[in-house]
């Protein structure tokens, strides 16, 4: 015979259980959306600059001169494809460009800097706008802001 209080409690531990279990998943869940975001945080920015490097592998100089946001039909003002070919052409200082490593990567609010080593001693710092995905050299070189620079941390 089934006592009157045998499934006292129940209710309440099953309960309790479930409510343990939702607070681990979205902890869990947070958790990993944080780590995704990190990791990949940048994945546009990156991926363009590895289509930058493809483009002059491929000897596609028209199409790498595009992604700085500039064509032949509209040149930039100040950076024409002459000069664009003198940097990275096949005559250039680095006319293996896809050959090149990349080194240090600072993930800026703006944009994104990745350095490339091409040997020799020779690095160049490429920017990329977060907005438009428009390459450029990076202006201060492997720091997102001088202005802003922290003299006791890392500036990000």
């Amino acid at each position: 015979m089934a006592g009157y209080m045998d499934g006292y409690g129940v209710d309440d531990a099953r309960r309790e259980r479930l409510r343990k279990r939702i607070f681990i998943a979205l902890g869990a869940l947070i958790l990993i959306t944080g780590v995704l975001y990190f990791l990949f945080r940048d994945y546009r920015e990156e991926k363009q600059i590895q289509t930058f490097l493809d483009h002059l592998g491929n000897k596609r100089y028209n199409e790498a001169y595009a992604l700085w946001g500039c064509t032949e039909k509209n040149p930039c003002r100040d950076y024409s494809l002459e000069k664009f070919l003198e940097d990275w052409g096949p005559q250039s200082p680095r006319p293996d460009a896809a050959a090149a490593k990349k080194t240090e990567k600072r993930s800026c609010s703006s944009g994104v800097i990745q350095g490339l080593d091409f040997g020799k001693g020779e690095q160049v710092f490429l920017w990329v706008n977060r907005n438009d995905l428009i390459l450029g050299f990076a202006p201060w070189g492997p720091v997102c802001n001088p202005r802003f620079q922290n003299p006791t941390g890392p500036n990000l």
